[in-house]
């Protein structure tokens, strides 16, 4: 669904960036609280969440790579906003669909840079506001279970995907520049991505499920659900003790001798991960269907895209997912999958991290260094 330059019209496409632009600002600020755990949500595995979200957006870069059929002559793709919301948080959620969107136009001429506020506001606000917002709502409704959470995902990522193929039609009502009645843009948008908001939702589900299955500490949208460890005092307690000695030292406190919950690492789990991207991006990728995804069909089939104006970096060494000069079409696009696979995990943690840092320094006392990552620690 990545929208091309001269599909929208300027004073749309500005103000779109504008409303990208406060969309990220907004959560910016919020991934700080998700990052260092405090806030909604917060608790076990939040301070974990630093060291995975890079790993997520790389995830999503890949598994955007695989296109799959839907319908005849059409594919899809993930859009991803659900699958981070749930993972870790809708704030960082944003963030992470906009840094993949960002290293696509910018490394790989997909979706326009005049459009990249259009497509942050539709493939990255409006999913994960949407698939947020529905998974709260069913958690809330439907048993307090890990399975819960997997079907949440589910409904989730299914909704998503039309809401912003309704939000791309608004924007296109307000600022299309061609003269197609907007009634058969909605039918045919919404009609398509109803189709690959399945695929979305199966590639959501699965994952998530997955995870939570080995590790659910590190599950945002599934915080809550292990209840502490409580102590409990034997029957025989009860009765009154005996009076201590005189010279005895005073009993420490049950805070004090309680030994502490051993942390896990997440190593394993972040090298997993990153071994699936690899495989999606570097392997996998070349068994993706090559029919347009929903969005292209549609432009080609009802002349949106009679104005699309060429891409300011067509000729990147890496656009169209491929490295130039390499003949070998399965090396050459293996090998761009791995660079930008790379690269959009480079970019995102390094933003997460700094938001992981600057919010645990603000939070610590004058002169106490912040605390490394757990992945840092080892």
């Amino acid at each position: 669904m990545h929208v091309p330059d001269g599909f929208i019209n300027a004073p749309v496409s500005a103000a779109a960036g504008a409303v990208a632009a406060a969309a990220v600002a907004v959560s910016l600020r919020g991934a700080r609280r998700e990052l260092a755990g405090t806030g909604t949500g917060g608790g076990t595995g939040a301070d974990r969440t630093a060291p995975l979200a890079g790993l997520v957006a790389a995830f999503i870069f890949a598994v955007q790579m695989l296109n799959f059929p839907v319908a005849a002559g059409t594919s899809g793709h993930l859009l991803g906003g659900a699958l981070a919301a749930i993972l870790v948080g809708p704030y960082t959620g944003v963030l992470c669909v906009s840094v993949v969107l960002l290293m696509q136009g910018v490394l790989f001429a997909d979706g326009g840079l005049t459009a990249l506020g259009i497509n942050i506001s539709d493939m990255a606000l409006t999913t994960t506001v949407v698939a947020y917002g529905v998974f709260r709502l069913l958690v809330k409704v439907l048993p307090r279970s890990r399975r819960s959470v997997t079907v949440a995902s589910f409904a989730a990522a299914l909704l998503s995907v039309p809401a912003a193929a309704v939000c791309f039609t608004a924007l296109y009502a307000l600022g299309g520049t061609t003269d197609v009645p907007i009634g058969k843009v909605f039918t045919a948008m919404v009609g398509v991505h109803v189709l690959i908001g399945i695929g979305e939702a199966v590639i959501t589900a699965l994952t998530v499920g997955a995870v939570i299955a080995v590790r659910p500490d590190l599950v945002y949208g599934a915080r809550g659900l292990a209840r502490p460890l409580e102590l409990r005092t034997s029957p025989l307690a009860a009765t009154a003790p005996a009076a201590p000695a005189a010279d005895a030292p005073e009993p420490a406190p049950a805070s004090a001798t309680a030994p502490a919950a051993p942390r896990r690492s997440a190593r394993r789990l972040w090298l997993a991960g990153l071994a699936a991207a690899l495989l999606c991006a570097g392997g996998l990728s070349y068994y993706a269907s090559s029919s347009p995804d929903g969005l292209e069909k549609v432009a080609h089939d009802k002349g949106l895209d009679t104005r699309t104006e060429q891409h300011a970096t067509a000729d990147s060494p890496l656009a169209d997912y491929s490295v130039k000069d390499i003949a070998n079409p399965r090396l050459a696009g293996g090998l761009a999958g791995v660079i930008g696979v790379a690269a959009t995990l480079a970019v995102g943690t390094g933003v997460f991290v700094v938001l992981r840092r600057r919010k645990a320094a603000a939070a610590a006392p004058a002169g106490t260094p912040a605390a490394d990552t757990p992945a840092e620690q080892g």
